[in-house]
């Protein structure tokens, strides 16, 4: 790396360090430098704040920032993946799962072991992640689209914890968010030994210069390489969970650091690691400036993990654009399971499993003792049949909009949850039910289209330089999901009664659905699918290619509008009326076509069916393994699905 870039990264920083503790009026600079030569004689307020307050912060973010771009380095050179970092890899999710766990039922001992509890998490999601992949396919995309998928589910199951527990909720909200706010020296003072590990790291550059010629080079030169591996994984894990454990979830900070590093021209596995720890904290810092000066302008706390992810997205999209390309090593077989012949059998097994699930729901009662099976009565019935066609009809909305988004952007992983369109409506609903000071209202669908409509069109924006490519996409998708739910966490962190409520609502639960809501859903997404069914040609077309589809006639750009404008709509809507639901729209048309549904109709068809047996199920299970407390539809759905979906991409890699 050139001296003047490394020089010029110094000289931010100090100057980036010097403004922030400026942003706090009241001293000037030489009684801030007297005052940390001479502690003793703070006696103001002002005095006292910036002593127990502006520099103990100032620390932290250099510390934490620093930590994050070494980690991110690290997994970077270990597994030979530009992508890899904490926010991708799921140990952050993993972390902050054991704590969510740790803080419910175990709170008196959260203070004690909060380290350990997040490195178990954290561990437990590198662990699924190498599952899946396997340790000599951790350079391409399957290893960022499974850490993608871990983040997802160990995300939901700790969605499920909070809702179910609302007495903890505030806490983990602002936990959630990654705030760096300090009340004196002692979590800083309880960090430092914590970051001790770091330093076997940064005493460890020829082991990564050998690594860096793959494994069997490096096996060839008389390393152990899988030990080696572990060993590293483990310390840049325990890493993660001090941070995490202490200010909360930051992101963007490892996956950026590395990358910008080697386009200034670090080389060495050393001058990596060294150029990305100060370029984290200069990041870091650099967010948190920007933090508390918003915070003042607002009168609002801003988290520092909401600042660097509205920063990290957009500079991690802007700069992947100019350097990944969009090749990438995804294989995805997606072969029937099933003879065709027997494609009408498998419908019907569907069909019997759907009506099994309505008549479950409708019929089978659970009480205090046991499940009883009985006629519900009027006002049960009122409750129920509303929930039960919501969740019907949602399951079918997903699927075909999921069907139509990997058909026309030709992406086996694309799905409304995983490219940020379903969180383009979210984000849009809390933020209209925060300004108009209400609950969030199921009736705003057109607030929700907007959202999603402005997500895709990013996508459609950013990603067409590099033809859609998985690679492309899925980085877009991850950089604009994770700043959209950085915002959720701001909003939810705010700690008001509704903001609970919203929480509840992201869970995806169809229990607030009256039967007008639903009546008028159903009346909108069925028309929806009808015209979908009857554009199912073009669909055809588009999915061999848009050429192929101009040369039988299509206007493949206005098709692919008209289409993906269909996509917004129906994931608007069943946003708008139930929530964010993951997985419906990846899971369905995969195992319609698994199911040996190839063809644009038939995967239309039998995916919606399979959409709506899993939302019904999902729904009526939600309502029964916890009575009388419930798990909603959303947050079981994304348990079974990700569950299905990392089962996949295991047969997938064993099969291939």
């Amino acid at each position: 790396m050139k001296i003047t870039s490394l020089f010029g990264f110094i000289l931010l920083l100090l100057v980036l360090t010097i403004g922030n503790l400026q942003l706090e009026p009241g001293l000037s600079i030489s009684q801030q430098i007297s005052l940390i030569f001479s502690p003793q004689s703070a006696q103001n307020f002002s005095e006292i704040f910036y002593l127990y307050g502006q520099l103990p912060r100032l620390v932290m973010a250099l510390l934490v920032g620093a930590t994050l771009g070494l980690v991110g380095s690290l997994m970077q050179q270990l597994t030979q993946n530009n992508l890899t970092s904490p926010l991708t890899l799921g140990t952050s999710s993993g972390a902050w799962l054991g704590l969510v766990i740790l803080s419910i039922s175990f709170t008196d001992l959260s203070a004690d072991f909060a380290p350990l509890v997040a490195m178990g998490g954290g561990l437990l999601a590198f662990v699924l992640v190498v599952t899946i992949t396997g340790l000599r396919n951790m350079t391409g995309l399957p290893l960022i689209v499974s850490g993608m998928v871990v983040n997802i589910l160990l995300g939901a199951i700790a969605t499920a914890l909070i809702t179910l527990n609302s007495q903890f909720a505030q806490n983990i909200f602002m936990w959630g968010a990654g705030d760096l706010t300090q009340d004196g020296w002692s979590a800083v003072i309880r960090l430092l030994p914590q970051l001790l590990p770091a330093l076997f790291i940064i005493a460890a550059p020829r082991i990564l210069t050998v690594l860096r010629l793959g494994h069997d080079g490096a096996q060839a030169r008389g390393l152990s390489v899988l030990p080696i591996f572990i060993l590293f994984m483990v310390v840049a894990t325990w890493l993660v969970a001090a941070v995490i454990s202490t200010i909360g979830v930051i992101g963007f900070i490892g996956l950026l650091a590395p990358n910008i590093v080697r386009a200034f021209g670090a080389r060495t596995a050393l001058s990596e690691l060294l150029a990305s720890a100060l370029l984290g904290a200069l990041l870091l810092l650099f967010a948190d400036t920007l933090a508390i000066a918003i915070s003042q302008w607002l009168h609002s706390v801003i988290p520092t993990g909401v600042m660097a992810a509205a920063i990290g997205a957009p500079a991690l999209i802007a700069f992947s654009r100019r350097t990944f390309k969009a090749q990438d090593s995804l294989t995805l077989l997606l072969k029937p399971i099933i003879r065709p012949q027997w494609l009408y059998r498998a419908g019907g097994c569907i069909i019997f499993l759907l009506a099994v699930g309505m008549t479950l729901s409708v019929f089978l009662q659970n009480s205090e003792h046991a499940l009883v099976w009985q006629l519900p009565e009027a006002f049960q019935w009122a409750l129920r049949w509303p929930r039960l066609l919501t969740a019907l009809i949602a399951g079918i909305a997903l699927s075909v909009a999921g069907t139509l988004l990997q058909r026309l952007i030709y992406n086996p992983l694309a799905s409304p949850d995983i490219l940020g369109v379903s969180s383009g409506a979210t984000v849009s609903l809390i933020l209209i039910s925060m300004i108009l000071g209400t609950t969030i209202q199921t009736s705003l669908w057109g607030v929700a289209l907007l959202g999603s409509l402005l997500v895709l069109a990013l996508l459609l924006l950013l990603g067409r330089r590099h033809q859609f490519a998985p690679a492309s996409l899925i980085l877009i998708g991850i950089s604009l999901t994770a700043c959209l739910e950085a915002f959720v966490q701001f909003f939810l962190a705010q700690g008001t009664l509704s903001n609970y409520r919203i929480l509840l609502w992201l869970s995806g639960s169809t229990y607030r659905v009256n039967d007008q809501q639903a009546i008028l859903f159903s009346i909108i997404v069925v028309l929806l699918v009808i015209v979908t069914l009857s554009l199912s040609r073009w669909l055809t077309l588009l999915s061999i290619g848009r050429a192929f589809s101009q040369a039988r006639g299509l206007h493949a750009g206005k098709a692919t509008m008209l289409l993906l404008g269909l996509v917004a709509l129906l994931c608007a809507l069943v946003t708008a009326t139930v929530g964010p639901l993951a997985f419906i729209g990846l899971v369905a048309p995969h195992m319609a076509a698994l199911l040996g549904a190839q063809k644009v109709k038939s995967q239309l068809i039998l995916g919606s069916l399979l959409g709506a047996t899993l939302m019904v199920w999902a729904d009526w299970l939600g309502q029964l393994i916890i009575y009388p407390s419930q798990i909603a539809a959303g947050t079981l759905v994304a348990i079974l699905g990700g569950s299905y979906f990392l089962a996949l991409m295991v047969i997938n890699r064993f099969r291939t």
